[in-house]
């Protein structure tokens, strides 16, 4: 297969907005949960018609060419197997996933920012052990400070994440939309209500 899939699907956020496709991989599971694993219906009737993928749902919605018609596909599995990443790439989104969407300081959510625990300023380096998610009041008071400086402490110690403790944040922050034919492929492995 050519091209990256997991970072393709985010090549052209503009086009998920109407008929994305969920795309699994040959597992039957999302390529990715942060962000969640979606192309334009433009490249999953693509890949379908390079017989790269298997539709498992469609919408309602078809689209034409001069000689065809298709309906547009909402998930497809991929027919040949993408080796997940070993590593979690350092990105702010990733960093906020992380940290669940809070403040490591006082656990406000919203108006992030992010922090550096031990400041630039004093030898503090930009990595996974030293960065966390801060509202902007707490970032502020602390500043170029150190948390002994200014009496505040961290809800937890920050350090590189795994893949797997990415997906399963992942999983609680889904996207704003999610189609109603995603949902069997999204949680099917979740424990069942009694």
């Amino acid at each position: 297969m050519d091209g990256d899939f997991r970072t393709s699907f985010v090549r052209e956020p503009a086009g998920l907005k109407h008929y994305p496709a969920l795309v699994l991989n040959a597992d039957f599971r999302p390529l990715s949960w942060y962000p969640l694993s979606l192309w334009p219906w433009q490249e999953a009737i693509k890949a379908v018609c390079l017989d790269r993928v298997q539709i498992l749902a469609e919408y309602d919605a078809v689209v034409r060419s001069q000689k065809s018609e298709f309906r547009i596909p909402s998930v497809v599995v991929l027919k040949e197997f993408v080796k997940p990443q070993k590593r979690v790439a350092f990105t702010r989104f990733n960093l906020f996933l992380r940290d669940e969407f809070c403040c490591q300081y006082c656990g406000a959510k919203g108006d992030l920012t992010f922090d550096h625990v031990l400041p630039r300023s004093k030898g503090g380096v930009t990595s996974w052990e030293n960065v966390v998610a801060a509202c902007s009041p707490c970032n502020l008071k602390k500043a170029n400070k150190t948390l002994k400086q200014v009496g505040m402490v961290l809800k937890k110690p920050p350090r590189a994440p795994s893949p797997d403790e990415m997906h399963s944040h992942g999983r609680r922050f889904p996207p704003n939309h999610l189609h109603d034919s995603w949902l069997d492929y999204l949680y099917w492995d979740t424990e069942l209500e009694a």
